[in-house]
């Protein structure tokens, strides 16, 4: 009963502290309704992923002789990365080669053999029908000389399979296999090279919202018009900005979402290390925040975002008028920072709005109005964002 008692009564007292009659309008701090420059912004989690990969094979059956590469160092294209016996490859192109020798010369013979019974073919010891061998001979022969040609080239793309070459350029993982064990194509990945530089960053977009973004700089470009920036798992920005350069065709069904790729840069940091080690922020597979960012700012009007308020009916502010009284104001608010309120609707430029002294605020009172002592946080109001979503 007594707390009912005090809740009617402070219920009852509140308004009358706002303003005491015949005592002076509360005091509040305002600030002015004016333009603010604000670099839109929509927030996504996305993953970092290597724009090429490639698995090591071996594509013949040999002992693994050397491995001539750093484990985790960079590697560039064309750079031996393990040696393999080449001693009986060596021996089986030496074979070859004398298998070609020897059509050759039978080739050369065959064609000697046609001459000859060509030419008798003119005179009364002449045969066709020994014309027709030796052509066929001849023909036989050069056949033979084509099937060894091919033998020997085989046995050459062997021996060079004994060098196994990096085919990007990249960061390479450590090896599966060591020197002294025996491997060939079965054998499975010898390692993993992925490039870093630059890397895809993809992140799946709600389809309501990448209607949104589409409309929204539809006359700006598309999405020409926006900059992808990242933030690292540690909560500090990635000082490269990216572009996107793909939008999926198909709507993922379970989420109603739709993936987007862009491309950022991964430069080196630091100096290289003595075995080729460097250091790069961005990782294959890495998780980070994504901000869509617009490249241009836009002006929009703009409050201290303490000064907008909300409950059940919505975001409202306080309007101070000509005659100093107070006015309930309902606004509709764009994207905001957590220092800046964008103003969509509900205001126009030059209100007055209060910021200090809420409490003694109440419609229809009169208070004495005065510059607030916050002030907004400038011109540029920093990056608004209008949504987050998640994704892997």
């Amino acid at each position: 009963m007594r707390l009912a008692l005090c809740l009617a009564f402070l219920l009852v007292a509140i308004p009358a502290l706002a303003q005491a009659p015949g005592g002076p309008p509360p005091a509040v701090g305002v600030v002015t309704v004016q333009p603010a420059t604000v670099t839109e912004s929509s927030e996504f989690v996305g993953r970092v992923q290597a724009i090429e990969r490639v698995s090591l094979t071996a594509r013949v059956t040999a002992f693994l002789d050397k491995r001539l590469f750093t484990e985790g160092a960079e590697v560039h294209a064309g750079d031996v990365l393990y040696r393999l016996e080449r001693a009986p490859f060596e021996a089986d192109v030496a074979r070859q080669e004398g298998a070609v020798a020897d059509m050759s010369a039978r080739l050369a013979n065959a064609s000697i053999q046609l001459n000859r019974a060509q030419s008798l073919l003119q005179t009364p010891a002449g045969q066709r029908s020994a014309v027709d061998d030796a052509q066929m001979q001849q023909r036989s022969m050069a056949a033979q000389l084509s099937a060894a040609q091919a033998q020997l080239q085989q046995a050459r793309i062997n021996l060079e399979y004994t060098e196994i070459k990096a085919p990007i350029s990249g960061q390479i993982s450590r090896t599966a296999i060591t020197p002294g064990n025996v491997v060939s194509p079965s054998s499975g990945p010898l390692a993993t090279i992925v490039s870093q530089d630059p890397m895809y960053v993809t992140f799946p977009v709600a389809v309501r919202l990448l209607t949104d973004l589409r409309t929204r700089y539809e006359t700006r470009g598309g999405l020409n018009a926006v900059q992808v920036k990242l933030k690292l798992p540690d909560g500090s920005a990635y000082d490269q900005a990216g572009k996107i350069n793909y939008v999926d065709p198909s709507v993922v069904p379970s989420t109603d979402t739709i993936l987007v790729r862009a491309t950022v840069a991964n430069p080196v940091r630091g100096t290289p290390g003595p075995e080729g080690q460097v250091e790069r922020r961005l990782t294959d597979g890495m998780f980070v925040t994504v901000l869509v960012e617009s490249i241009q700012p836009i002006t929009a009007l703009g409050i201290p975002r303490a000064a907008a308020m909300s409950d059940q009916a919505g975001t409202y502010v306080y309007v101070v008028g000509a005659d100093n009284k107070v006015e309930r104001r309902a606004v509709t608010l764009g994207q905001s920072t957590p220092a800046l309120a964008v103003i969509a609707d509900g205001l126009k430029q030059g209100e007055t709005v209060i910021l200090e002294g809420l409490q003694r605020a109440r419609p229809g009172i009169q208070v004495t109005p005065s510059p607030a002592t916050v002030r907004p946080t400038g011109p540029t109001a920093g990056s608004a964002q209008s949504g987050r979503a998640s994704g892997g």
